[in-house]
């Protein structure tokens, strides 16, 4: 025996030695082997992936309170034409709003024990079709603690009772003679939701645009299971929280852009005092022009507009200045085309960009030095200042900043899916481009790494300031720089939108990437990269360039191995893609695209019963049932068999001795 294949056999039998620890007997080993080798042979879990959701709570919840669509799939193949549409519609909107639709329907129901009866019969008929494809050890752990043991009885096969129904019903009977049927029905209501989906996947951008992203991510936080691919949006926040002021001052813009300054206050505690008075001392009330105007709707407060208007320009003034400070001390990031406020001609009313002059929207910057334009004025320091220890200081932002990093990455290869937000950076040939630190090039798959890494410690890092600062730094270059696999623009041309009266200084050029998405060698290039290369079930799923369904545009690309599932969940897009969003189901059958309408509110869907699923179709599906064994999952259980079964010969070769 060589001295590698002896060592090997040494490691291979430091890990028996170690599972005999566990299953001290050949009955123990043997029984987690055949529990395994059950678990394996069950259907695979479901897998509902979102994308670009953008503060939109409402919307948020009700996709994920109803499956896309799953529920009312189970009601469908569950009752059949045993129940009216109108029945099913009202079954499956109680199931996503228990309390609400509960109170509603009884306002006006004559028989109220009738109508608890019928509608516990048939929730716990669709509680046992989803619980089917899990263990009992599984659905057990996922049972409200209040109701578990009723639960389990009602779901469980009992082969001993003669008269099932009349056993059932006496449960039921006296649930509801105990005046508990409300809080059973809205149990058994949430652990429908809880077992339709398996795993939630969010392939980035929960943050900015709409009113509620606290919300989304208070949601995200209390999910049995979910991992987030970060978009750039989540980046630029992920950086704010950690005290970088160029993303502290573009998350602040982009609320007041939005009409949402006041979310920040109230859904995150952020004291945004001292940006108010600062940009009242420092700009005139006559700011009302459209370079700063607010993109409202219908809650906003229009009695703040003014003030509005005048912190939205303050702080985006505060931008330029501390990105260029960026800028300047990171030459290798190459956005030096960045640099405008030294490009100012004030007297003539102008801008020098890309070595055009165009003229200004608005020439008043009255805090912008012509010597020395980047350097914050005294009362720009103060202010950003006490901005940088407010975002630190909001315990809830850290919470859920921190629930990212740790429930997050910037891809994710999960059951022969690859999952990022942006791109994979490349040139028009299709070769991946690289970005240089510290004097080494990175490109394709380790430039993902190599920035993740840097995002860690520009959150986490304490001890080197120097290492913190660094990551700070490239978290700001992730969320706009031209090889930026989140961001994939050559550019963000903010200053030209705010301050350029010509919408040809604006254009921002798409990366190749999303010129050649749709030829195979490029993306078999990519599913290479990233370790998929050779499976012929691979997919590339993709969000953040929102699919124009209005113009004919198709999410699927490239025959169905890359999926761009970004429709429009933010209503700032309803406009442009003519739908509001895409999501995937991934289930033991297949994999389902979703399409959604525009989602009035939760109080029209619970009255009026109206779901937003607008058209769903299969655009895989497997020739067999896919089982867990097929799974990453199952791939892990199955080296658990093997090291099981090499314990069982160890015990029966008498190598281990069994232990009681």
């Amino acid at each position: 025996m060589t001295q590698n294949a002896a060592e090997t056999e040494d490691l291979k039998m430091q890990l028996t030695r170690s599972l005999a620890k566990q299953y001290p007997t050949i009955a123990a080993a043997s029984t987690e082997i055949i529990n395994l080798e059950a678990i394996l042979n069950l259907p695979k879990g479901t897998e509902h992936f979102l994308t670009d959701v953008h503060g939109e709570n409402e919307q948020f919840l009700h996709v994920l309170k109803n499956g896309s669509g799953s529920i009312r799939m189970k009601i469908d193949e569950e009752f059949g034409n045993t129940m009216s549409d109108h029945e099913k519609k009202t079954l499956a909107t109680l199931i996503y709003y228990p309390k609400e639709k509960m109170e509603l329907l009884l306002q006006t129901e004559e028989n109220v024990d009738d109508w608890y009866k019928i509608t516990l019969y048939r929730l716990v008929a669709i509680v046992r079709r989803v619980s089917g494809k899990y263990t009992r050890s599984k659905v057990r752990k996922a049972l409200p603690p209040d109701f578990a043991y009723v639960i389990e009885e009602l779901i469980t096969e009992k082969a001993e009772v003669s008269d099932k129904e009349a056993y059932y019903s006496a449960i039921i009977h006296t649930i509801i003679r105990l005046d508990r049927a409300k809080q059973f029905i809205i149990a058994l209501s949430e652990l429908i939701q809880r077992l339709v989906i398996d795993q939630l996947h969010i392939v980035g951008d929960i943050y900015d645009r709409g009113p509620g992203p606290h919300i989304i991510m208070d949601a995200i936080t209390k999910y049995h299971s979910v991992d987030v691919q970060w978009g750039n949006h989540d980046i630029v926040w992920m950086g704010a929280a950690s005290g970088e002021p160029a993303c502290i001052c573009n998350v602040i813009r982009m609320a007041a852009r939005y009409g949402h300054l006041a979310s920040l206050e109230e859904g995150y505690g952020l004291n945004l005092l001292p940006l108010a008075k600062f940009a009242s001392e420092t700009y005139p009330d006559d700011i009302m022009n459209n370079a700063f105007s607010v993109m409202y709707g219908d809650d906003y407060d229009t009695k703040d507009l003014a003030l509005d208007m005048k912190m939205h320009k303050a702080v985006t003034i505060l931008q330029f200045k501390v990105e260029g400070q960026i800028i300047k001390a990171h030459p290798e990031f190459g956005m030096d085309d960045r640099l405008l406020l030294d490009k100012i001609d004030a007297g003539k009313g102008r801008v020098k960009v890309e070595g055009h002059w165009y003229q200004l929207k608005d020439t008043d910057f009255p805090t912008v030095d012509p010597q020395d334009p980047y350097r914050l004025t005294e009362e720009e320091q103060t202010c950003m200042d006490r901005l940088v220890q407010a975002f630190q200081a909001s315990e809830k932002l850290q919470r859920h900043i921190r629930f990212l990093y740790t429930n997050g990455s910037l891809y994710k290869c999960c059951n022969s899916n690859l999952l990022y937000h942006g791109c994979v950076p490349m040139d028009e040939k299709g070769n991946f481009l690289s970005f240089a630190i510290d004097g080494r090039e990175y490109s394709g798959k380790a430039l993902y790494d190599i920035l993740e890494y840097y995002a860690r410690k520009g959150y986490f890092e304490v001890q080197d300031a120097a290492l913190r600062k660094k990551g700070q730094d490239l978290i700001w270059y992730i969320w706009n720089g031209p090889i930026s696999p989140v961001y994939g623009k050559n550019r963000m041309a903010t200053f030209e939108r705010y301050f350029v009266q010509s919408e040809e200084a604006g254009v921002e050029v798409k990366n190749a990437y999303y010129r050649l998405y749709n030829e195979e060698a490029v993306v078999d290039h990519i599913l290479s990269e990233f370790g998929l290369g050779g499976c012929e079930d691979a997919h590339i799923i993709n969000g953040h360039v929102p699919v124009e369904q209005k113009k004919g545009e198709s999410p699927i690309k490239c025959g169905g191995k890359l999926l761009v599932i970004d429709g429009g969940f933010s209503k700032a897009y309803h406009d442009k893609t003519g739908i509001a969003g895409y999501t995937l189901i991934a289930n033991s059958h297949g994999i389902r695209l979703v399409q959604h309408e525009v989602f009035e509110s939760a109080e029209s869907a619970i009255r009026n019963e109206t779901d937003i699923i607008s058209d769903s179709a299969f655009i895989e599906t497997y020739k067999m049932r896919r089982l867990v064994a097929d799974t990453d999952i199952g791939r892990e259980l199955k080296v658990q068999v093997h090291q099981l079964e090499d314990l069982l010969q160890a015990y029966r070769d008498g190598v281990l001795i069994e232990r009681n």
